[in-house]
């Protein structure tokens, strides 16, 4: 199959990482693997050297595009170009599969596929598959903008044959908008690497990892791994631990990533005069996260919005505990009181009691952690999403050319059932 994949942006993010990995594994199963996005700028990072590094076993590489006006803020001249831009591309590349991904992207990129083909245009059948990585619409955002994003999506809906969920409260939270039809969505778990969180490099201990960030052995390592922006919760960790922090002098926050907030984070941490309690260790690459997980004693993740948090399965296959707030497809990786803490959003008083129950009873926490490690093995491996992805696309592929419209079976791929991927554990 010639499959093309559209994100927004390729920053260093969750959705982006997905996709990265999805291209990879089809290129592995030997198909020709397009990827397109938009400009890449800002404090975020980026993921094209590793896709143009990339070769599968048999020499295929993943064919990039840049389409110039694909930008994530709303602008209609420029949302006009870049639809333009990807009818050409579309032209040009003759797909089989248009698997498209983030809000923006996935709009313009449905309607254009659509029209070149996937509405029974001049291409032929294609089939158009829309992964949601995370709602556009969430209650934090303004009454005008959500009514805009839930149109937007009930449109695109209307442009595509399946709806990929990479957790199950995507789904609902489309299905309770009135977005889509039932027999529209899958879910595919968010697939990761699994192996560098499940088996330390030897030559990375946690010691010589706190020893380059200069934490000492004895100090308890609390992280968060997000991007210092808003929504991420890194103020809410200021608020509810200061005193902790204060009162602790072993206690060290571990901030891993940058942002656009960071100038304004730092300025509060020296208010609180905390600063030299918060390691913040700016942009790193996906492939020191691992060590870095392993080198803490918790990972909290007090973010307000999330599709899947990739954060959480990571610091649970690396065996470190967890506690997050509970939003969308949080619970089902940290399940509460099983494999981690849950919180309710924004409240301050129980992150802050269930940061302290795991540090005063870290066998526990150990425990929980070993059973997280267990549910996401295979839950969130990019293998089991790759496997599952070639079913949506094989049924999508032959329900497109079939009909005008169609949808894959209620809640499934073949050989899942709703809300699990193939082989994922119960």
């Amino acid at each position: 199959m010639r499959i093309l994949h559209i994100s927004t942006r390729l920053i260093l993010g969750g959705s982006q990482e997905n996709t990265v990995l999805s291209c990879e594994g089809q290129a592995r199963l030997g198909h020709r693997v397009h990827l397109a996005f938009g400009p890449i700028f800002g404090p975020e990072g980026s993921l094209l050297d590793r896709v143009r590094r990339f070769r599968s076993p048999d020499g295929r590489e993943i064919v990039t595009h840049e389409i110039p006006h694909l930008r994530r803020e709303l602008s209609p001249l420029d949302d006009w170009r870049a639809y333009r831009e990807l009818r050409t591309l579309l032209r040009a590349v003759r797909p089989d599969i248009v698997h498209t991904h983030s809000s923006k992207a996935g709009v313009l990129a449905r309607a254009a596929a659509w029209a070149e083909g996937g509405g029974g245009g001049r291409q032929g059948r294609l089939a158009v598959v829309h992964t949601i990585h995370g709602p556009p619409f969430h209650r934090f955002e303004s009454r005008w903008r959500n009514a805009l994003y839930i149109a937007a999506e009930r449109f695109a809906a209307r442009r595509c044959h399946a709806i990929v969920s990479v957790a199950d409260a995507m789904t609902d939270q489309f299905r309770a908008a009135r977005i889509g039809r039932p027999d529209q969505f899958v879910t595919v778990h968010s697939g990761m690497e699994t192996e560098p969180y499940l088996y330390p490099d030897p030559g990375e201990s946690r010691e010589a990892t706190r020893a380059a960030l200069g934490l000492e052995p004895h100090l308890v390592v609390i992280a968060t791994v997000a991007r210092l922006a808003e929504l991420k919760g890194h103020d809410d960790l200021i608020d509810a631990l200061q005193d902790d922090l204060h009162a602790h002098p072993d206690w060290r926050l571990l901030w891993i990533g940058d942002g656009w907030s960071r100038e304004r984070l730092v300025e509060r941490l020296l208010r609180a005069n905390l600063r030299h309690r918060v390691v913040l260790t700016g942009l790193v690459p996906p492939e020191r996260i691992p060590t870095l997980l392993r080198a803490s004693d918790l990972l909290v993740h007090p973010s307000y919005r999330e599709g899947l948090p990739r954060t959480v399965p990571q610091a649970l296959l690396a065996g470190t505990p967890v506690v997050a707030y509970d939003t969308d497809g949080t619970r089902e990786a940290c399940l509460h009181e099983q494999t981690g803490l849950l919180v309710p959003v924004g409240d301050l008083t129980a992150l802050r009691s269930a940061v302290r129950r795991m540090i005063a009873n870290p066998a526990g926490a150990g425990r929980m952690a070993e059973r997280g490690r267990e549910l996401c093995r295979t839950r969130f491996s990019a293998e089991t999403m790759v496997a599952a992805l070639e079913q949506v696309y094989a049924r999508t592929l032959e329900s497109a050319r079939a009909r005008p419209a169609p949808g894959i079976s209620p809640g499934t791929a073949p050989g899942t059932s709703p809300g699990t991927s193939p082989g994922a554990r119960p």
